[in-house]
């Protein structure tokens, strides 16, 4: 298929659901309880909503929505420490458009800007920098955020400033990886997973090899999926059938775009700047053992938290909030007490309410808030 209207067609989305209702029918598993399958990114979770894919399927399918938004899974506490960088007077604060509502415990960036602060909204990391060669009277912060997606560029833009000698410029690192995180979620005792959608852009940059120990160790295939609603339905088929069959193997049905191998210029811009973190603070999920990533000491110049004071303390979410029951597929997010009421698009009490990616933005946008009022 060459255009992007071939992957959302009708007829052959009903050929594939067809297959896929076969296919279930011959798995014993879906007789006791239903199959659950986790799409662990946010782009996999807003194109299922989007297109209606998932009231397509059997009611013997379970899709889990994962942690795959880097906005979402963003701590209160990191969040505070954006603005109080943000309220330097001589600070210039970039970030991506997203990033701007997500709630710290007293006010987020779009706040902040509001009460004053320099917050600009900018398209990429090159932008920010861009920003401080024009204004070398000010410090330009950039607020780095995503999986290995975004890293890359954040990573050339550094070394872009090193060769460009700007001393103005600097980057608050919020950056995630991906593997840790499945591992946490797969060690979680309340959640039963028979087998995931793998991130297509992460996967993009860190090619397939990364993710064998899902198969290996934990005996669960995964099929790294592209975006379109075809993309998911076939990924989904190829899920099952290796259910069926009795494999647990890593697949990649978007090889159009994701190299098994990766991106190599990518990974070596990755790790010359970046080394892992001990741990990291997730929203809702806690602290996770290697799962971020920080500048390395030949590149601290360029690093805000050693360039400014930050609060960095933990901030715990609202006790009404519920986005790590949601971020770990433990409940919906229509199953939320304030999903739809007190957590909506206009005052988002959690990030997942927030992001386009999230599983909140996406249920409520495409209407499962109607769900919520349903049970209510």
């Amino acid at each position: 298929m060459k255009y992007v209207e071939e992957f959302r067609d009708a007829e052959k989305a009903k050929v594939l659901v067809h297959e896929i209702d076969k296919l279930v029918a011959e798995i014993d598993v879906a007789k006791e309880r239903p199959i659950a399958i986790m799409e662990v990114c946010g782009g996999h979770t807003h194109s299922i909503f989007r297109y209606g894919l998932e009231g397509m399927l059997p009611k013997e399918i379970e899709l889990v929505h994962g942690p795959g938004c880097p906005v979402c899974v963003l701590p209160m506490g990191r969040v505070d420490d954006c603005v109080a960088i943000a309220e330097r007077p001589e600070v210039i604060f970039t970030t991506f458009g997203d990033a701007m509502r997500v709630p710290g415990s007293k006010k987020s960036l779009l706040q902040a800007k509001a009460d004053g602060a320099d917050v600009r909204m900018v398209y990429s990391p090159m932008d920010a920098l861009a920003l401080a060669k024009k204004n070398p009277d000010r410090e330009v912060v950039f607020f780095a955020i995503g999986f290995e997606t975004t890293i890359p560029s954040t990573a050339l833009t550094i070394l872009q400033a090193q060769a460009e000698g700007v001393e103005n410029f600097s980057v608050f690192c919020n950056h995630i990886t991906i593997v840790p995180t499945i591992k946490a979620i797969l060690d979680s005792p309340d959640l039963q997973l028979d087998g995931f959608l793998g991130p297509g852009h992460v996967s993009m940059v860190i090619g397939t090899a990364p993710y064998e120990f899902i198969s290996h160790h934990y005996k669960r295939p995964m099929v790294v999926a592209g975006f379109e609603p075809l993309d998911v339905l076939q990924s989904i088929w190829m899920v099952l059938k290796q259910i069926k069959e009795g494999r647990a193997e890593i697949e990649n049905q978007y090889a159009r775009i994701v190299p098994d191998a990766g991106n190599r210029a990518a990974l070596t811009a990755l790790s010359e700047v970046y080394e892992l973190r001990e741990f990291f603070e997730w929203r809702g999920l806690g602290s996770i053992d290697h799962s971020g990533v920080r500048i390395r000491a030949a590149y601290r110049a360029f690093d805000a938290e050693a360039k400014f004071a930050t609060p960095n303390i933990k901030i715990a979410d609202p006790k009404s909030c519920q986005c790590g029951e949601v971020l770990k597929g433990v409940i919906k997010p229509w199953q939320c007490k304030v999903f739809g009421s007190a957590c909506n698009p206009e005052t988002p009490l959690g990030a997942l309410m927030v992001s386009s990616e999230g599983a909140c933005a996406a249920y409520y946008q495409y209407g499962g808030v109607k769900k919520r009022e349903a049970v209510s």
